[in-house]
This record gives C-alpha cells, sequence and structure tokens, in this order.
C-alpha cells in the first residue's frame, strides 16, 4: 500500500462522517462538495479500501470506515500535540485525549483530575469511553483509545498495567435493612439472603467467582443483572443485597442506601492504568497520566 494521502484528507473523512452528509462536511471545511469528493476518493485508494457508505440522504462509514475512524482520530490529535508541544504553547494547545475507562473508574478518578487539567490546557477536549472491562482492554489494545482506567485481571499479553488504588468489594443494602446497624458482613451471612450480582460476563462477576472458588462458601445470585447501577435500583426498591465494588456506591449521605464491608474473606480489586506494551501516548495524554498518578496517588 503506498500512503499518498495528506492529514486534511483524514480530518476530511472524519467531519463526513461526523455530519453524515458530504454538503455539510465541505460547508465546514470550506472546500467545495466535489473537492470533497475527490479527497475522500484519494483517501480510500491509498488506503486500499472503501471508507464510506453512500446514500441519496445519508453517508455512514463501512466497516473498514469504522476501523480507520479512531486511529485517524488519535492520528491528527497527536500530530497536533507533538507540533504545539514544540512551540511550548501548553494553554493554546489543542486536541484530544481518548481514555477507556470502566464506569466506575470515570466516576471516581477522572472528573478531579480533568478539572485540574483543565485548568492548564483549556482547549484539550477529552473523550471517555466508559464501557465493560473487556472492552474497554480491547479499546486500548486496538488503538481506540490512548490508555484506560481499569482492574487488573485477564490482561491482554500487549498491555501494561500500572496499579493506583485498591477498591474492596461491598454489601449494598438499604438503610432499614437488618444489616444497617452492622459495621461489616461476613460472605456467609449473605448465604440465606436474596443476592443480586452481575452477569457472568462481567469483570467484577469474575473476579469474585474466584475469589470465592477457594473458598467453601456457596452464594446464590437470585437476580443478575449487567450494570452495577440497575443492581442499586433493585436493592434500593427492597428486592435483595448487592455485593459490588466500593467505588461503585453512592455518596456515604445517600438517603436510602450503604454500604458495608465484606469480610471472610475481604475481596478487593486494583484499579489502575492500562497501556499498549512499548507504545507512546501523545504529549497531551502523557501529561494528563502524569497528572491523573499524582492526584491519585495523594
Amino acid at each position: 500500500m503506498q500512503i499518498n494521502f495528506e492529514l486534511f484528507d483524514l480530518r476530511a473523512f472524519i467531519v463526513v462522517v461526523e455530519f453524515g452528509n458530504f454538503r455539510k462536511a465541505a460547508d465546514v471545511l470550506n472546500v467545495s462538495q466535489p473537492a470533497l469528493s475527490r479527497r475522500i476518493q484519494l483517501l480510500e485508494r491509498s488506503l486500499g479500501g472503501a471508507l464510506l457508505e453512500r446514500s441519496t440522504r445519508h453517508v455512514a462509514p463501512t466497516a473498514f470506515g469504522r476501523e480507520i475512524e479512531p486511529l485517524a482520530r488519535r492520528l491528527i490529535d497527536e500530530v497536533e500535540n507533538q507540533l504545539l508541544s514544540i512551540t511550548g504553547v501548553s494553554g493554546q494547545q489543542s486536541g484530544q485525549v481518548t481514555i477507556a475507562c470502566v464506569p466506575t473508574g470515570a466516576f471516581y478518578f477522572l472528573p478531579r483530575s480533568i478539572k485540574r487539567f483543565h485548568e492548564f490546557y483549556p482547549r484539550i477536549r477529552f473523550r471517555i469511553l466508559d464501557l465493560s472491562s473487556p472492552a474497554a482492554l480491547d479499546a486500548v489494545a486496538t488503538g481506540e483509545a490512548e490508555f484506560g482506567i481499569n482492574f487488573s485481571g485477564s490482561l491482554q499479553a500487549n498491555l501494561d498495567f500500572t496499579p493506583l488504588a485498591e477498591d474492596p468489594f461491598v454489601v449494598a443494602c438499604r438503610r432499614d435493612h437488618p444489616f444497617a446497624t452492622r459495621t461489616s458482613v461476613a460472605w456467609h451471612e449473605l448465604q440465606d439472603q436474596i443476592l443480586i450480582g452481575v452477569s457472568r460476563a462481567s469483570g467484577n462477576r469474575v473476579l469474585l467467582d474466584n475469589a470465592l472458588a477457594r473458598t467453601p462458601l456457596h452464594v446464590s445470585w437470585f437476580y443478575e443483572v449487567n450494570h452495577l447501577t440497575t443492581s442499586l435500583g433493585l436493592v434500593e426498591r427492597g428486592l435483595g443485597l448487592s455485593v459490588l465494588p466500593r467505588l461503585a456506591m453512592p455518596p456515604d449521605d445517600h438517603p436510602v442506601l450503604m454500604a458495608l464491608p465484606l469480610t471472610d474473606p475481604v475481596v478487593t480489586r486494583t484499579i489502575g492504568i492500562v497501556e499498549r506494551h512499548g507504545g507512546q501516548l501523545s504529549p497531551a495524554a502523557q501529561r494528563f497520566r502524569d497528572m491523573l498518578t499524582s492526584e491519585t496517588t495523594k
């Protein structure tokens, strides 16, 4: 394959995808529609495949185009970041940092650090892919995200993990539940309770199942859900108890729900940064990673 396109061609492709329309994209890019079409055709010939499916009303990326889009975004952002880093114009630096993050990490780790980062780099945009643990790992491995916030477990061979914090599993109950007066609950005390758990496809469920497999305990999940927030909704309605990571719980002053430590055994997950082995972050992503590490280790 001969690389014979310009950075503007990649930007044109992204704008067409965003608007789903050649005319609107041409207006935004300040080029004629025929010129834009020629740019896209040149890019498709250079990359060796059709990027867009065209109809009379709408334009959408092909399967190949969907693979190329995140890579094109990263390439454009990285070039912008490198050039602006060389000139040292930090306050005027623009671009985008894409992070793949498990939802609980997005809730707990990111907001404070993003807010502080924004004070130094107000023009840097963030694209947060809040995904399940396996999907978030895939996003980092394929380059869709520059790095991720995930928990240790079945990491892929080409990924590195830097631990940041421990996140213990707790039991969530209503404040009017008999357990509410306790300071902790042992796992064996849950065996007679109606329990709400996440599905077997969840990384949290795999972690719990592996930990409990090493004990004589037998825990039966009466309800299974895909998302931890759904389990909390069921608990709030009085349908049972839920076991989930502490970071997934609402604040301690929640009027209905509360969290109690689980003991015998204590099960925790390690939250940390996931990166491609040997990969190089863009300057903006590297700066944010450093700030995130600093904030979460204080």
